[in-house]
């Protein structure tokens, strides 16, 4: 029977050509170093053994990563915990680690990713690995916070706070109320979610905090101060946390660039847009479609031109709607943009039909109503919708008529007379009373 050395050099040189002859070789492997390490051999042999299957382990997953192939590579995970049981508890969490991380390869993968972290997490807790059953709970909430599973993520999120106030680990309990923060924010809950971005920061303050998790901080913030209208500081953190990233080469620089350019569009000033771009460090990102598409909102926005901002949407509709941040702000200004072309248009008129209106405008008749209706209410214009004749009254800005307010003011002053010459009148009687 020929070597592991010599099935694995077989394995990797039919990998491209026969994966199915590959993925054989590699459980051959595993059965076989299996049966070997239960064995009497000597320590030597075992260690050889466990280090053949380890690599058998890792090639046979990445084989799979390559195929797209995301329960091919549940199974390995799974299939590994015998070995795992062997080996050091640090050298287990960083080979769970390097298999979970191939999922990232694999489209559409997350639910089966769900399925494998709450399998092992399992397996963690009856193993006692606590701190591996941490570090999977985390990268679990993660994952259901992208997948929208906000209840789940909140409930697994406050049993880990639990478990992590007794152990007092800073570094996790910084991760967790990151996440906490994060999770709040996307069910709209903003008053929990700075909460807990300010218990996050309290922990992060204690310890030396990592680049990248200072970069998430930063980034956090900055997203909070926009959902609050500050853009100005919104701005600030955005700037640091895109410094940060770009300088480890961090993917998360390019929606932190995005972000920046957001707050200049929803300041009013576009123009600022391509200045920024021109800045050294985002000269390596002005070129991809995601900057363009932000490019073409600020010139957009700058033109006042309704039409021309719904045509960027439809064009870059995957780049400016997969981000809740962008998405919800950008809803935000073509709001403001559609108010202010309707009072372009309504303004010149006493009374201007709904049906030009809308036509002007590039929308339905009913969605015309309904905005013009809520900025009657806001008082942005005065005026009255005619239904029955399918006509808008504007009337003029009503003058404020003062008299009212004069006639008060000049009352109150009358009060202060008579109350005046009613003291002098009663001044004299005491005075005589007294001499009595």
């Amino acid at each position: 029977m020929p070597s592991n050395d010599v099935l694995l050099k077989e394995a990797e040189s039919v990998a491209s050509t026969n994966p199915k002859r590959a993925e054989e070789i590699y459980k051959q492997i595993l059965s076989s170093s299996a049966s070997t390490s239960s064995g009497p051999p000597s320590t030597g042999e075992r260690d050889q053994a466990l280090r053949d299957q380890e690599a058998a382990m890792i090639k046979l997953a990445e084989l799979h990563r390559d195929q797209k192939n995301a329960k091919g590579l549940a199974e390995v995970i799974t299939v590994s915990r015998s070995f795992m049981s062997s080996t050091a508890k640090a050298k287990t969490a960083k080979l769970i680690r390097t298999l979970l991380n191939y999922f990232n390869g694999i489209p559409n993968s997350r639910q089966v990713q769900i399925d494998v972290l709450m399998d092992n997490i399992d397996w963690s807790n009856r193993e006692k690995r606590i701190f591996l059953k941490h570090s999977l709970e985390i990268r679990l909430v993660a994952l259901q916070l992208e997948a929208l599973q906000y209840k789940a993520a909140l409930a697994r999120i406050d049993a880990l706070l639990t478990e992590l106030k007794k152990l007092d680990d800073k570094m996790i309990l910084t991760e967790v109320h990151l996440l906490e923060s994060r999770v709040y924010r996307g069910i709209g809950n903003f008053t929990k979610a700075k909460a807990a971005l300010t218990s996050a920061r309290t922990a992060a303050n204690s310890i030396y905090c990592p680049p990248h998790l200072q970069a998430a901080l930063d980034l956090q913030s900055g997203i909070l101060h926009a959902e609050d209208k500050d853009y100005n500081t919104a701005y600030s953190y955005f700037f640091e946390t895109f410094e940060n990233m770009n300088a480890q080469d961090d993917p998360g620089a390019l929606n932190a660039l995005k972000y920046m350019l957001l707050c200049k569009v929803m300041l009013n000033l576009p123009e600022d847009v391509t200045a920024l771009l021109s800045v050294k460090l985002a000269t390596k990102y002005a070129q991809l479609r995601e900057i363009e598409s932000m490019r073409a909102i600020a010139i957009a926005h700058q033109n006042r031109n309704l039409a021309e901002f719904e045509k960027v949407l439809r064009d870059y509709k995957d780049e400016l709607s997969s981000d809740q941040t962008i998405r919800s702000h950008l809803a935000a200004l073509y709001d403001t943009l559609l108010q202010q072309n309707l009072l372009r248009i309504v303004e010149p008129y006493s009374i201007v039909e709904i049906d030009y209106v809308a036509k002007q405008v590039g929308q339905s008749r009913q969605d015309v109503e309904a905005k013009l209706s809520q900025m009657i209410l806001d008082e942005v214009f005065h005026g009255v919708l005619d239904q029955g004749r399918g006509c808008l009254l504007v009337y003029d800005q009503p003058e404020v008529d003062n008299t009212y307010g004069a006639a008060i003011d000049t009352l109150g002053q009358v009060s202060k007379v008579v109350d005046s010459l009613y003291a002098k009148v009663c001044l004299p009687r005491y005075a005589s009373t007294s001499e009595f």
